[in-house]
């Protein structure tokens, strides 16, 4: 009877954890949705400030524009449209802060280390910002052997995901920036694409410049053809002429364009944990009946033997009795 009780003991245990994965799935379910709706939204505004950007830019590239000296490294935007030699690459690390996502994190971190061995291997110095607590692990074991440093970590940004917090890291990123702390920014973070289905991505953040291909690969993405959205930005005509004038429109447009990148890119990411999140409970769930499926027929396997041995004695029993 002791074995019974074990695989009673397992039915019941995994009974319990499928209702937890079962809730966490429904709970997945509601929030992906609103994340979805956030991506829907932000993807067009997007789309309009990288053109307006591009326009600007070539402005910029015709007429270079002289330095100038503002309270916020972020608003200096000849500092930030500057190029130059680049020796040492920062990494912006778009993680999540729970788990029980399936493989989300793990490929998250397997890209940023390869992207980190690749430019090493390139002879570039690399420095690494995190945002989120579950890549922080895995990447400063990973520092240790590759040697590059882990310069600052953002474990509350991910709580309410708003502009104003892509605001703070774009500041903080081009204070490096601007300080030659590092000489380019490449952002490191999941495309979302539909309930199924997510791709791990790097971005050209720092220096700011015309050919953003993560933005213009918007344009065929799934969920601007269910918003109709045209987006033809090789058609449309540079403007010729600014108000008040360039400085004034580049001073408002670079920075808003850094951070609004980084924002697109904690709603994409949201989107595609939360994704993520819901097909491994779901699994989780199915995994759980699965389970629950062979146990009761191996517990009904044990009952029956179990029967069959005690009528057997029974008989045998009675038989020695006559």
């Amino acid at each position: 009877m002791a074995n019974l009780r074990n695989i009673k003991d397992r039915i019941n245990s995994i009974k319990n954890t499928q209702k937890i994965t079962k809730a966490m799935k429904m709970v997945a379910a509601a929030k992906v949705k609103k994340a979805e709706s956030a991506v829907k939204a932000s993807r067009p505004f997007t789309l309009e400030l990288y053109k307006m950007f591009c326009w600007a830019y070539k402005e910029v590239e015709k007429n270079k524009c002289d330095k100038i000296k503002t309270k916020n490294n972020i608003d200096n935007y000849p500092a930030l449209l500057e190029k130059r030699e680049v020796n040492t690459v920062g990494i912006l690390v778009v993680s999540s802060n729970k788990g029980l996502a399936g493989a989300y994190c793990a490929n998250i971190v397997r890209y940023s280390i390869n992207l980190i061995k690749e430019l090493i291997s390139k002879g570039k110095k690399v420095k690494v910002y995190i945002i989120g607590q579950k890549a922080i692990p895995a990447l400063k074991n990973a520092s240790k052997q590759l040697n590059f440093e882990i310069v600052k970590t953002y474990t509350n940004i991910l709580d309410e995901i708003n502009s104003s917090s892509a605001y703070i890291i774009a500041s903080a990123l081009a204070d490096d920036y601007i300080n030659h702390k590092i000489d380019s920014i490449e952002l490191v973070t999941t495309r979302y694409k539909n309930m199924m289905t997510y791709s791990t991505e790097s971005w050209q953040l720092l220096p700011a410049q015309s050919e953003s291909n993560q933005i213009k690969e918007f344009r065929s993405n799934e969920l601007d053809k269910e918003l109709n959205v045209n987006h033809n930005i090789q058609k449309i005509e540079p403007l010729s002429e600014f108000l008040p004038n360039l400085n004034m429109v580049l001073s408002s447009i670079v920075p808003m364009y850094i951070t609004n990148v980084i924002f697109q890119a904690l709603l994409e990411a949201q989107a595609s944990e939360l994704a993520s999140r819901m097909s491994a409970m779901s699994a989780a769930t199915n995994n759980a009946a699965d389970m629950i499926s062979n146990l009761t027929i191996e517990y009904n396997k044990e009952r029956q033997a179990k029967i069959t041995q005690e009528i057997t004695e029974v008989i045998s029993g009675a038989g020695a009795l006559k």
